[in-house]
């Protein structure tokens, strides 16, 4: 997501019909002779329900994890950005040295507030980046030069991190962006992240209205990562699809899962912790996929105050992936 493009939304949290059941105490009393009616019970409030409701859809159903998948044995903790930006995010803002120092000092406070779940270091590289013009073929986009990434995956070899290169395809598609990636994707380390905000279907410049992905656009990126994972015998695959709006993703009970691919929907956007809370029930707890993400801004100008650790970890589903912006 890119900073000076951001809109902020409030999530309006999906209404559940609930049919409440009242105890019926006279029918239950004429088994007992002589029985005094029982007092009524208080009906159970809606709120409350409808969470009950929600929670037993986690953790999700779905393939067993292959050996070498990374999720949900351990916690992904990616620093967001571009290299080549200062605004784009922290893995971009700070000098390089600096960056990791402070990837550090999250990866120990992860790991000191959940030492059930070792954090693992990520990167998360913005690789298509979506612009206000439309360059030479009109697709609002700039793709990065290899040599750019391989710089990325110098720094992460520098911490054993993983590597996410991240699509904000404009007027593309994925179907054009991800086969010149292939190369890269087709090393160990090296996961997916595709950015719906700027997927512009309708031909709209980027920045102008949030954007979309549909699940047949999910299952053909995750096909061709699975691909990759067969022929080149590697382990599983993440793939992070970002998310705060319910456009963002459409029809998300289509998506195939694959046990080469392990998917994150990874809740985007910033504000305070009860609006970015109520955006995580409506958009990832109330439609699970297989895996949620939270997305947090490293300085409070976005996230103010930042969402504690302490507090995501009583999230459920618990994110097992956090992204710092």
């Amino acid at each position: 997501m890119m900073i000076p493009l951001l809109l902020a939304f409030a999530a309006a949290e999906p209404r559940m019909a609930l049919q409440q059941s009242r105890p019926d105490s006279t029918r239950q009393d004429t088994a007992r002779a002589g029985a005094s009616k029982s007092p009524r019970q208080p009906t159970e409030n809606p709120a409350a329900r409808r969470d009950s409701i929600l929670n037993a859809m986690w953790p999700v159903k779905g393939p067993e994890p292959r050996p070498g998948s990374i999720l949900p044995h351990k916690r992904v903790i990616a620093f967001y950005g571009n290299i080549l930006n200062t605004r784009m995010g922290v893995l971009g803002e700070y000098e390089p040295d600096e960056m990791l120092r402070r990837l550090d000092a999250e990866i120990t406070a992860w790991n000191a507030a959940d030492p059930t779940t070792p954090a693992q270091p990520a990167l998360h590289f913005i690789a298509v980046v979506a612009q206000a013009s439309a360059g030479k073929d009109g697709k609002y986009r700039a793709r990065m030069d290899s040599a750019v990434i391989e710089k990325v995956a110098a720094l992460a070899k520098r911490r054993d991190a993983l590597v996410f290169l991240d699509l904000q395809v404009g007027l593309s598609t994925l179907r054009e962006e991800l086969p010149r990636l292939a190369g890269f994707l087709s090393r160990p380390n090296f996961h997916l992240g595709i950015d719906p905000e700027f997927s512009m279907k309708d031909g709209t410049r980027p920045g102008k209205k949030v954007g979309t992905f549909d699940a047949a656009d999910v299952n053909y990126a995750a096909e061709f990562l699975a691909d990759l994972v067969t022929k080149h015998n590697l382990p599983p695959k993440i793939f992070v699809i970002h998310r705060f709006t319910q456009r963002g993703l459409t029809n998300y009970k289509q998506i195939r899962l694959d046990p080469r691919v392990q998917f994150v929907i990874h809740m985007d956007g910033f504000g305070a912790p009860e609006l970015k809370k109520g955006t995580y029930r409506a958009f990832i707890k109330a439609e699970p996929v297989q895996f949620a993400g939270w997305k947090q801004f490293y300085k409070p100008r976005n996230d103010n105050p930042r969402t504690t650790i302490a507090e995501l970890l009583k999230l459920w589903p618990r994110p097992i992936y956090i992204q710092y912006q």
